[in-house]
């Protein structure tokens, strides 16, 4: 099978998904016409928006299958999806978060949540309405993103985060450390809660030894190499479920703490994720349990990778995608 990724590279998973869908004996390429600070490159060709639709010609002709990311697509105002519905070509739509996170939505089960990332709410509708209406599937990472989605799509997939285990070797902390580090690393400071994080770490390191770095705008492997050095992570504290960054910190051993929704604890593969869960208002005693128990800390570790191992290796999610684009191909013939 050939397929398309495009138009925009989310955390490295486009990358991932293209190397494992080659290595399985497909042809998959990946377009990314935004540019980051973090250096995703692997398996990824970077254009822009105008040299992208001067190939779209060309794409149609020679490939089965379009996977496109972040409710967009190749050509402004969706008139590709159109023309590859005419000629019969599968499709699918990846959301990732915020490009349909709702406040009206959202806050009906997390008072934490902030979507000043997502577009207004009347855009959101209209992108998914019109998508949908030619796009039968969608994808979402979680059971948080799908309520946003649901309503457009025909079927929509819950597909896992990947990560490249071979990559992501196993440190666990050492229970004999005295003096955690603590690593937080926001992409976008206020969705992450990043004040909040800083206010409790604040207010920990007058009662606990612990040291603290805040990791930002930086290429994605040298982060990971601070990641490594880290005896606790900090994620996300608002969203009410947990990203990309906590995924990666299991895969490394690390106690991961995130903001996981009561209700979403028993949606995720294998039941409930080893992450600290922690919001606002028990960050304060999470972290303090984590910081004075070394024994705690190499637990979670050991916890985190091996649900990493189960459920967030890049093969096994690639397994996944590959049944869905199974499955689609058949809904287009």
């Amino acid at each position: 099978m050939k397929i398309v990724h495009a138009p925009m590279e989310i955390g490295g998973q486009i990358g991932l998904f293209c190397k494992t869908l080659n290595e399985e004996g497909h042809q998959a390429v990946g377009f990314q016409f935004y540019r980051t600070f973090h250096g995703f490159t692997d398996h990824i060709v970077p254009t822009d928006q105008y040299e992208l639709m001067s190939l779209f010609g060309e794409l149609m002709d020679d490939f089965d299958l379009f996977h496109f990311h972040f409710t967009m697509s190749i050509v402004p105002g969706y008139g590709d999806l159109d023309l590859l519905a005419k000629a019969g070509k599968p499709m699918v739509m990846h959301h990732w978060g915020n490009d349909v996170r709702r406040s009206s939505i959202a806050s009906l089960r997390n008072p934490y949540v902030v979507t000043g990332r997502s577009p207004k709410e009347e855009q959101i509708h209209e992108r998914l309405s019109r998508v949908g209406a030619v796009i039968p599937v969608g994808i979402v990472q979680d059971y948080e993103v799908y309520d946003y989605v649901k309503p457009y799509y025909n079927e929509v997939h819950v597909l896992p985060l990947a990560v490249d285990l071979d990559r992501l070797r196993p440190a666990y902390p050492k229970e004999e450390e005295q003096c955690p580090l603590v690593v937080h690393a926001p992409t976008d400071p206020a969705f992450k809660g990043t004040a909040i994080v800083e206010r409790i770490v604040g207010e920990l390191q007058r009662e606990c030894p612990l040291r603290y770095r805040r990791i930002e705008r930086m290429r994605h492997a040298e982060a990971v190499a601070l990641y490594r050095e880290a005896d606790i992570v900090i994620d996300q504290l608002l969203c009410g479920s947990y990203g990309l960054l906590s995924v990666e910190a299991m895969a490394l051993g690390k106690p991961a703490v995130a903001f996981v929704r009561d209700d979403l604890l028993g949606t995720f593969p294998g039941g409930s994720p080893p992450i600290c869960s922690a919001n606002p208002d028990t960050l304060y005693d999470v972290l303090k349990t984590l910081l004075r128990s070394g024994s705690l800390r190499r637990q979670k570790g050991i916890e985190g990778r091996a649900y990493a191992e189960a459920h967030h290796d890049r093969r096994a999610v690639t397994r996944q995608l590959l049944r869905l684009y199974s499955r689609v191909a058949g809904m287009a013939r």
